[in-house]
């Protein structure tokens, strides 16, 4: 047998019985893929080796690739190891496969890199149609282990999925004392678990040495480059932004895969927004009967004045958006929070998109325009979605962020959370009754700074002045029904007004020049940015070197319109990176600056697992190629 990776192993199963040499060692570059079942608690074990990789300083990311049904289907998680900090999906094979699911076992085995290692159950010997003559097999009757070991059925699911992260210490050499660390913190309070996961942890490594050469040809080696990073989700940290950024009511209905950012809201709540004299609780989360309920709620907080929000996904926006034209149109502040998925209808409900671009920027009917965030990281989501309401108050306006699954399920290596203990929040333009006293006439809709924001006043500030209706029908200067076609142009013109200044109320674009101007240029935004340094690398290797620019809200900053033009002039050209099929926010950027659009070329992913450099770089190279020969048969 022949592999092109040093090692020889000792397989019990008979399968593969020859001794392998390899050309090189794998040294905290690679990919491990673990294939197990949904429900079998698999995903916490395989957490707990991604973090012990993180404890060992060396970068890692981490991506659950799990079904839409509760239980029983094949369900993956992969792991990327990278000193070079190369954190987004790589995609293509893996140099380790943990095969645990005996449905998904061909697919798994094809999945594996030639020369590259497949750790299976081998308490069920394999077909002869399973065995590649260009990897390594290391089976390990792990069924057979905790048939022996433990007595009750489920002790023997869960533990199997530890002993195999025991046994894949031995293999890549890993810190084992950070394993059982890492088990002291999982069971903190709950000391009974510590001691039988440990020991389920000592059987794999034990059988490992005894049964494989190890360390194999790839390996980690303790690093020390992770600094203060982090590694969490986005939707933790939308729920903790949102407490810091002063939300204390949720309208709520749950769906995927936005539900645990409520959950998490809650539970930060619990530990911070209890008053320690009474008990009682500061904030109130109210779960509706649905979508439109729930933003109902945000609304009508909004409205009274409290800082108010809602989590959904892409079916519950389609749902909200009549109220969102409402909240536009009534220049109500609150926050919608979109953790985007596969579409269109149910789609793919646990697979990531950003294909909710145009139904948020312009959700309602009408002439209707949304202030979009665009975070590309968990500290992004912490940070924008605190300053969400910031913006939402100083608007009068809905404001959206724009998260999507693969940010807001899967941990990411992120920087430390920052808060200013002594930052005020921007309320805004909201009239105090001492305000109203010196004012000699209010009107909810007059535009006195001429900026397009007007002054608002919330229910209760005084006892006689102050008060208007909040409708959703025409309206002059004072809040009263109008159907009259010049209020209606003057108040429509004015929210364009305020939509064009909400500009600098916004996070400005993210841009990375290199030192002599690039020869092209990147658009991004979200978590498409995610493999951007490795595609700027890569392309680097072929010659070409990128500018980027990285959106972060709309409406749109003038530098990115600038950016364009500097990058699509002299035969360069510019890319725009995005995850959906109808090159969304490239449709947005032409729409909105009035950019040719044979100026922008569009990189689209959308079949629902989170965009890789090699796709970038393919692409880029494919259309630049059809350019040159476009040029010289023109």
């Amino acid at each position: 047998m022949k592999s092109m990776l040093t090692n020889t192993v000792n397989n019990t199963d008979g399968n593969n019985s020859d001794d392998v040499k390899a050309e090189h060692l794998l040294i905290n570059e690679f990919v491990v893929r673990f294939a197990n079942t949904n429900g079998t608690g698999s995903a916490s074990a395989n957490n707990m080796f991604a973090k012990a990789i993180l404890r060992m300083g060396i970068p890692v990311s981490a991506k659950n690739i799990f079904p839409s049904n509760i239980q029983g289907m094949p369900t993956w998680y992969e792991v990327r190891i990278s000193e070079k900090n190369y954190l987004g999906r790589r995609g293509g094979n893996s140099e380790m496969v943990v095969a645990m699911n005996a449905q998904s076992l061909n697919d798994d085995i094809s999945s594996v890199q030639a020369g590259g290692y497949l750790l299976y159950d081998s308490s069920r010997a394999l077909l002869d149609s399973q065995i590649r003559t260009d990897i390594h097999y290391l089976g390990m009757p792990i069924s057979n282990i905790c048939l022996k070991e433990y007595t009750d059925p489920r002790q023997r699911q869960l533990f199997k999925n530890v002993i195999y992260v025991g046994a894949l210490a031995a293999l890549l050499n890993m810190d084992f004392t950070l394993l059982k660390g890492l088990v002291r913190d999982q069971f903190k309070g709950k000391e009974k678990l510590i001691t039988p996961n440990i020991y389920a942890l000592e059987l794999g490594y034990q059988y490992a040495k005894e049964h494989f050469i190890c360390p194999l040809a790839i390996q980690v080696d303790s690093r020390n480059l992770v600094g203060d990073r982090i590694l969490v989700d986005g939707n933790t940290a939308t729920g903790l932004g949102a407490v810091f950024g002063g939300a204390t009511v949720v309208g709520w209905y749950p769906i995927t895969p936005s539900t645990s950012v409520i959950e998490k809201f809650a539970s930060y709540c619990h530990r911070l927004r209890i008053d320690p004299a009474s008990g009682q609780k500061n904030y109130a989360i109210v779960q509706v009967e649905d979508e439109l309920a729930a933003i109902g709620v945000a609304i009508g907080a909004g409205w009274n004045g409290a800082r108010a929000f809602t989590a959904t996904s892409g079916p519950g926006v389609s749902l909200m958006t009549e109220f969102l034209g409402l909240a536009y149109f009534t220049e109500t502040p609150m926050v919608l929070v979109n953790v985007q998925r596969s579409g269109p209808s149910t789609g793919m409900p646990t697979r990531t998109q950003q294909s909710d671009i145009l139904a948020c920027a312009y959700a309602s009917h009408g002439d209707t325009k949304q202030v979009l965030l665009f975070p590309d990281s968990p500290s992004e989501c912490f940070a924008l979605s605190a300053q969400a309401f910031d913006i939402a108050e100083q608007l009068q306006t809905p404001v959206i962020v724009m998260s999507d699954l693969d940010l807001g399920m899967n941990d990411h290596l992120t920087t430390a959370f920052s808060w200013q203990d002594d930052k005020a929040y921007q309320r805004g333009k909201v009239l105090s009754a001492q305000q109203l006293d010196e004012v000699e006439v209010f009107g909810r809709y007059l535009d006195v700074d001429d900026d397009g924001i007007c002054y608002r006043t919330l229910p209760g500030t005084h006892p006689d002045k102050g008060a208007y209706f909040n409708r959703g029908t025409s309206r002059n200067h004072f809040a009263g029904y109008t159907e009259k076609s010049a209020d209606y142009v003057d108040n429509m013109e004015r929210l364009t007004k305020k939509f064009i200044n909400s500009v600098k109320f916004l996070p400005e674009p993210e841009i990375q020049q290199a030192k002599s101007r690039g020869q092209l240029g990147l658009i991004f935004f979200g978590t498409s940015s995610h493999p951007i340094a490795e595609a700027v690398d890569q392309l680097k290797e072929q010659g070409l070197i990128a500018d980027c620019l990285r959106i972060r809200a709309f409406p749109f900053h003038q530098t990115i319109e600038q950016f364009i033009e500097e990058h699509s002039c002299n035969n360069k050209q510019v890319f725009v990176i995005e995850q959906n099929r109808d090159a969304q926010m490239k449709s947005l950027l032409v729409n909105e600056l009035q950019i040719d659009p044979n100026k922008l070329a569009s990189i689209l992913n959308f079949d629902g697992l989170p965009v890789t450099s090699h796709l970038i770089v393919e692409s880029v190279l494919s259309i630049l190629a059809s350019n040159q020969k476009n040029t010289k048969t023109g």
